[in-house]
């Protein structure tokens, strides 16, 4: 009797001392995270799901209803109709992309010659390092209001200016059409860059220093080194690169909204304040979802085809 008992006994330490198969963790890990995986559905699907909602309607604060009433004012998709025929809207679209085809290769190209100048070692590297960093620690309203001042008509550039070539310059950077979106981009180029410089940088110190060394032994120049070893190494730091600053370009609104407000007229309106305009001057919040929603879209789009561009980057062997 002992003998059976002893053995049931360890047959039942057996069985609870049995660890769990996969299966089983898997569930108990998705159990545990459920309530954490919950929320952050909630927190990102409820407001789009709001967003959608509300565009599809004429609400709007003034209304009068509130916004869970707004399905009495359904308009059959009118929002999206006349977004389509916004001449505005594509203008803002255009200008915005005008400064996201200028900026974004200048801040690349910048970046990039910086992060190369700075891979190897030069006396002061720490402090210049840090002094080219400060301009992305800098609120963008904070740099919106120094370009502001340095583009007045009696400010620090157009005296340079005066004092290179000689005679009075009073060039109304800031009221002329034609000249008020290029200060904007030199504004955002000189914030920008130290962001792509510090994420190229990371990049090319990950470059392998024995394939640049076996090249050089085998008679390359830094060009060919270039070319060959370190651009190849670096596709998909450079796609995530240039996603962020290409997304990031679409939503540029503090450092132009202190400085033009999208003026003079709708010379500087990008997208960002052609939203914001719409909500808070107009308070067409219908017609704003329907706008947030398409860029949002577009974004996304963007977004999935830089993802699959750096997924070819790191299946295709350098």
């Amino acid at each position: 009797m002992s003998a059976v008992t002893a053995t049931i006994s360890e047959d039942e330490m057996g069985a609870r001392t049995k660890p769990a198969t996969p299966d089983e963790g898997l569930r108990l890990g998705f159990r545990l995270t459920l309530p954490a995986q919950v929320l952050v559905l909630f927190i990102s699907a409820f407001p789009l799901l709001m967003q959608l909602y509300i565009s599809i309607t004429d609400w709007s604060p003034l209304s009068g209803a509130g916004w869970w009433n707004a399905w009495e004012m359904w308009n059959s998709f009118a929002n999206y109709t006349d977004l389509a025929a916004d001449t505005r809207f594509w203008s803002a679209l255009q200008r915005t992309a005008i400064v996201m085809l200028v900026c974004v290769p200048a801040e690349f190209l910048l970046g990039l010659a910086l992060a190369t100048l700075f891979a190897d070692e030069f006396p002061g590297k720490r402090i210049f390092y840090s002094i080219l960093l400060m301009p992305m620690m800098v609120v963008p309203a904070v740099a919106g209001y120094m370009f502001f001042m340095l583009f007045q008509s009696g400010g620090p550039v157009n005296d340079i200016l005066s004092r290179i070539l000689g005679t009075p310059v009073t060039i109304a950077w800031l009221s002329d059409p034609n000249l008020a979106l290029i200060a904007v981009m030199i504004a955002d180029i000189w914030q920008w860059t130290p962001l792509m410089f510090l994420i190229l940088l990371a990049g090319l110190v990950g470059v392998p220093e024995d394939q640049m060394k076996a090249a050089t032994l085998l008679g390359a120049n830094a060009w060919q080194r270039f070319i060959t070893i370190v651009l190849p190494k670096m596709k998909t730091i450079i796609i995530i690169a240039l996603a962020i600053r290409v997304i990031e370009n679409f939503k540029i609104f503090d450092t132009l909204y202190i400085m033009t407000g999208g003026g003079p007229g709708v010379a500087t309106e990008t997208i960002s304040v052609y939203i914001y305009k719409v909500t808070t001057q107009d308070l067409i919040w219908g017609y704003a979802a329907a706008i947030a929603l398409a860029i949002l879209i577009v974004l996304s789009i963007v977004a999935v085809y830089a993802m699959k561009r750096m997924t070819k980057a790191r299946e295709v062997p350098a």
